[in-house]
């Protein structure tokens, strides 16, 4: 593939899901492993939509970590920046689900979250040669937990300015893969002046802000290009340039919301590299690309799983031919 114009940074796993609604973790009888990780989600749903990406993280020398690492080259997306830890092992997370379908994260099996591949991502094995070419870095919090992946992403970071790319940080905050909670309240907003786009849901909004307010947080951040608020079914807002607006959420059967936001994240930057950032400046521009991302969200719901419910750009095209707010 042509050199990757977004990296994405961050943990790729499997989200195992029980396959029994409404049971406890110990009551679940069997559980069906789906690919996953916000920034692996993003990389792949990029791709599909056809803007080359590459992902950067850490799998271990296991047959989960084969698996996912050939998921990513079926689809198309650049792998150097794959790292391969030869003990620790690939994450697994178990998900049990209500009987209305939601989602509760449940654990991580016979290991502590602090054992696993991605928390031994190294900062020193990072590609210098995909930061040159790239236009977008995407990461979200769950590195900051551990030590090592911590310092990986400072460095990915570090490398992203001086290579002036675009910084885009999901918030995508799970208290499970912390020790203590309070320190990512510590940590995560020390970042936010490194950051150009920032996304969080209603609840990483109230956590961090007190507010859900894109144009408040826009302002109290000073240095930020835009930021978004998604609240599922009920849509999301933004603050993109000047342009501030809300959207409701398209009315589709959904059947998996897993990764939506992840989809919508990659639909809104697939958008900033066909039409430019400098278009945010237009009200009318800002609200078409908010509108295709979050065609490229809830496309996303109407089959199981994140990675392989994801549309290409020619079903979003013909969705919004269809589907009008």
């Amino acid at each position: 593939m042509s050199n990757p114009r977004v990296l994405c940074i961050g943990e790729i796993l499997f989200d195992c899901l029980a396959d029994q609604l409404g049971l406890k973790l110990e009551e679940v009888k069997s559980w069906t492993p789906y690919p996953g990780g916000a920034p692996a989600n993003v990389a792949c749903a990029l791709v599909k939509l056809g803007t080359p990406t590459g992902f950067i993280g850490a799998v271990g020398k296991d047959e989960s970590g084969n698996a996912l690492v050939k998921l990513l080259q079926d689809v198309g997306v650049e792998t150097t920046g794959v790292q391969s830890h030869p003990t620790a092992p690939t994450r697994q997370v178990y998900v049990t689900r209500d009987l209305a379908g939601d989602r509760t994260f449940a654990g991580f099996g016979e290991y502590d979250t602090s054992e696993f591949a991605d928390t031994r991502l190294q900062a020193k094995q990072l590609p210098n040669s995909l930061f040159q070419e790239a236009d977008f870095l995407v990461f979200g919090t769950l590195e900051l937990a551990y030590p090592e992946s911590e310092q990986a992403i400072h460095r990915a970071l570090q490398l992203a300015e001086q290579y002036d790319l675009k910084i885009v940080l999901d918030v995508n905050w799970r208290p499970v893969f912390w020790h203590d909670p309070n320190i990512a309240h510590q940590k995560i907003p020390e970042l936010f002046n490194k950051v150009d786009f920032l996304k969080l849901s209603k609840e990483e909004a109230e956590w961090l802000f007190e507010t859900t307010d894109p144009g408040a947080i826009t302002y109290r951040l000073g240095s930020i290009e835009g930021v978004l608020v998604t609240d599922g079914e009920n849509g999301c807002s933004y603050c993109l340039g000047e342009n501030e607006g809300k959207f409701p959420s398209f009315s589709i059967p959904v059947v998996d919301t897993t990764g939506a936001g992840d989809s919508f994240l990659a639909g809104f930057i697939h958008q900033l590299t066909q039409h430019g950032i400098h278009s945010l400046r237009d009200a009318e521009t800002a609200k078409r690309i908010v509108t295709y991302a979050s065609a490229v969200g809830a496309l996303t719901t109407i089959k199981p799983g994140a990675i392989a419910s994801q549309p290409t750009a020619a079903e979003v095209e013909a969705f919004l031919a269809t589907n009008q707010l």
